[in-house]
């Protein structure tokens, strides 16, 4: 687990809310504090799809939530603060799990998170894993973190190790 401050947090809202750099991801769960609090549970329900085909997945895809937390977020007035958080996608995941660092399989891994929080103008990214068994081998957490730390790179989103 890592945590970071993300330095330029108009950068890094746009990249959230109108580009699809984080469409990777499965939204676990969106809070949003503008003039009231909106909250949004990523879970599917799958009871509403009842004939129709269910969606195979257990959390909605940040690209079919994006805008509309966006709707929230827009406008003249910043928010009084926000929660995303975020779950590699299982294909992502399996893909990040062929490194010859860990021998955790991708069926024991329960999600690999990115926690972002903003408040006080200051935005933070929190990492973590969390495994569907025990286990004491922490490459896992190593292997994420430098994931994250070169996604962050790679897409320009700059910020510094050490969230305060």
């Amino acid at each position: 687990m890592i945590a970071l401050k993300m330095t330029d947090v108009k950068k890094c809202m746009s990249s959230l809310l109108l580009k699809d750099v984080f469409d990777p991801f499965s939204l676990i769960e969106a809070e949003i504090v503008t003039y009231n609090t909106f909250r949004i549970d990523g879970y599917i329900k799958k009871e509403f799809y009842k004939n129709d085909t269910e969606p195979s997945a257990e959390y909605s895809d940040w690209r079919d939530v994006r805008e509309f937390c966006f709707s929230i977020i827009k406008g003249k007035r910043t928010p009084l603060s926000f929660k995303f958080i975020f779950s590699l996608s299982s294909s992502e995941t399996a893909a990040l799990l062929q490194s010859p660092d860990t021998t955790i399989q991708a069926a024991d891994v329960q999600g690999l998170y990115l926690n972002f929080r903003f408040e006080n103008d200051t935005l933070h990214c929190i990492t973590g894993t969390s495994l569907k068994v025990f286990s004491m081998d922490k490459s896992l957490d190593k292997i994420w973190d430098n994931y994250v730390r070169r996604f962050f790179t790679q897409h320009e989103l700059a910020f510094e190790d050490g969230a305060e």
